[in-house]
């Protein structure tokens, strides 16, 4: 087994933060029994077109993917990162969509920043993520959490956050925020998003300042920078977004089972769960952007044998106890998802009606100023 990179810099995986449990079982399981290598001939050289630059999180991620899926391969065959950076992921996603061929030695990892785009008919997008199946997908979380002057618990910071104006520190307000904002405004909360952070870091350490009243920061972020400032009496956590089910419904994150999810938070508000075209607006990104936030894919025209394949050699090595000791500091507390699962949840999150369009639309544009 040999693993290239095209790229002329070096990377250093680095190490995520250590988190102590794994979630979502592994489902999906369209086939009952391994495939039988004989059957498939698989590429001796697949090349895994990344469209970020080297040393994102992205890349670091692949990498890490990169030796189990060529060794539990038959053949255990090259993989070759080509890292296409540009465009927040849009080019290298371009690129892939114009050039890659459908026999299985081309694969493209996507992210939030390649799904969302595409939700928001980004006019600069090539690409259809209907051309494409989904071999594989890694979840993450998130939390939301308010400055102690708020309130000492989650239920009286809530209270303060919905009774006055609260400033957030943001990327943007089509980037990953966005299901955050979409939460906020349903829970009733009056936010004066910041925009123009550079990275959720940048935002936190706003927060940090005292400069923004909430932040919100993925699981690996949260564990390792905010929990810290929790135990210190520096932020109380108010909710998680949760993680998907098999049945695709939002349950709470295995990161912070002691954390209630957004959903529960608003029915514990408002009486009832939420629901409407803000709610389906939230529902998707959230699934596009964290339940599903990075994914393999590979062009729908692969033959079966060969998309199969590839399915139960994800399978094979994410359930060995190798594999879930250094996916523990690698990928943060969540279980690789394989297959028909994926697809399912894919296919949901990435079809948005006219009505939720047109309310995301007219909500972006009159919250946040911003067109799509």
């Amino acid at each position: 087994m040999m693993i290239q990179q095209t790229a002329t810099s070096s990377l250093s995986l680095g190490w995520l933060n250590k988190a102590a449990l794994l979630g979502l079982a592994i489902t999906g399981l369209g086939l009952t029994t391994s495939v039988q290598a004989q059957d498939v001939e698989v590429p001796g050289n697949i090349k895994w077109t990344i469209p970020f630059g080297v040393g994102g999180g992205t890349d670091v991620w692949a990498r890490f993917f990169s030796p189990w899926l060529s060794e539990s391969l038959p053949g255990e065959p090259t993989i070759m990162i080509d890292n296409v950076p540009g465009g927040g992921s849009i080019n290298g996603a371009n690129l892939f969509a114009v050039r890659a061929k459908s026999d299985g030695g081309d694969w493209l990892g996507t992210s939030a920043s390649t799904q969302y785009p595409a939700m928001l008919d980004d006019p600069r997008v090539r690409y259809d993520y209907s051309d494409w199946t989904p071999i594989l997908a890694t979840p993450t979380g998130g939390v939301v959490y308010a400055q102690p002057s708020l309130g000492e618990t989650a239920e009286t910071a809530l209270d303060a956050l919905l009774a006055q104006p609260v400033k957030l520190a943001a990327q943007n307000p089509t980037g990953v925020e966005l299901p955050v904002l979409i939460a906020l405004d349903m829970l009733g909360a009056d936010v004066q998003a910041v925009f123009g952070m550079r990275s959720r870091g940048e935002g936190r350490l706003a927060f940090e300042r005292g400069e923004a009243d909430i932040d919100f920061q993925t699981t690996s972020a949260y564990l390792s920078n905010v929990e810290p400032l929790v135990e210190a009496g520096k932020a109380v956590p108010l909710f998680s977004l949760g993680v998907l089910n098999d049945e695709g419904k939002i349950v709470r994150d295995p990161a912070f089972p002691d954390l209630p999810t957004f959903n529960e938070v608003y029915q514990a508000r408002h009486g009832e769960a939420p629901s409407g075209n803000a709610y389906e607006a939230f529902r998707k990104f959230f699934a596009s952007g964290y339940a599903l936030q990075k994914l393999i894919m590979v062009p729908k025209d692969t033959p079966q044998a060969l998309i199969d394949t590839y399915r139960q050699a994800a399978r094979d090595f994410v359930d060995t106890e190798a594999f879930k000791e250094a996916a523990d500091a690698q990928l943060g507390p969540y279980t690789p998802v394989v297959g028909d699962t994926v697809q399912r949840h894919l296919d949901d999150a990435m079809s948005i009606d006219d009505a939720t369009r047109d309310w995301l639309a007219d909500w972006l544009q009159s919250e946040h100023g911003a067109k799509i």
